[in-house]
Parts: structure tokens; sequence; C-alpha cells
């Protein structure tokens, strides 16, 4: 499969989020021969636990399943770019690649306000590729916090 399609994957976990009512932010991480491992979306509002994040989920349940922290080889994709949190937990499991769509000015951790993936300072750093279903991802936002506004 492609980015696209991997992509595409978490982008529907990110419609679960919407259809939820949290921040429509999707992840999904595949192992190095192109096999999904699992998937997850937000679920801050649903746990009352604000370290819910898509991503953050999707590594702990990698590591559940695969009985290992350290997720070596491993491509996660993110519809969004990963806050600190999420990318220090990406630097500390190992991922090889991080893949997302939407730049995060506010609160974005590999390249937009930090860059925790790839800091020298770090003892791993990941391959990134950014923009990919940039436009799906960025719109879902948009609409999802537009109605919120519209809702108050």
């Amino acid at each position: 499969m492609t980015d696209k399609e991997f992509m595409s994957l978490a982008l529907a976990e990110a419609f679960k989020a919407y259809k939820e009512d949290e921040v429509p932010i999707g992840a999904v991480l595949i192992d190095e021969d192109g096999i999904l491992i699992c998937g997850e979306h937000n679920r801050i509002e649903q746990l009352g636990d604000a370290t819910a994040h898509a991503e953050l989920l999707t590594l702990r349940a990698a590591s559940k399943k695969l009985t290992r922290r350290r997720l070596s080889g491993c491509t996660l994709y993110s519809t969004v770019e990963p806050c600190a949190m999420c990318a220090g937990a990406l630097v500390l499991c190992r991922v090889k690649r991080l893949v997302y769509g939407a730049t995060d000015s506010k609160f974005g951790a590999a390249e937009s306000l930090f860059n925790v993936v790839n800091n020298p300072a770090l003892n791993h750093q990941l391959e990134v590729t950014a923009g990919v279903l940039e436009e799906e991802s960025r719109e879902l936002l948009q609409k999802f916090f537009a109605e919120r506004r519209r809702a108050t």
C-alpha cells in the first residue's frame, strides 16, 4: 500500500473521533512488512484523560499487541502533526518513520513549533514525511471546530 492508502486508514480513525465529538485526529501503525498493527483516534473526552491522543493510544495498543516496547521498523501515520508529548513517545518507542497530514502551528513537534522527532541531542531520530492527505485532514479539523464555535 502507499502512504496515501495508509493515511486513509488514519483518516477513517479521525472520522470515528469526529462522530464521538472528539477532536478528529486518527493514527495507525504499520509494521516493516506493510501490515497494519493497529489504529486509534482521540479519546480525550471519552476517557477523561488529557493524554488520550490518537498517537499515544496507537503506540500503547501496538506495544501490548506485539508484547514489546520498541516499535523499531514501524511507521506511524497521523492525520495531524504530533504534539511534543506524542513526538517524544515516538522517539522513546523507536518508531522508524512518521507520516502525517496537516501541520499544527500551535502544538506541532515534528517541524512547526518544535522538532522533537529529529533533535540531534536525542538518541533516536525518525524519518518524516509531511502533507499526506493534508487537505482532507485539515478540512475535517476545520469542520469540527467550526461546528463547535456555532454551538456556543
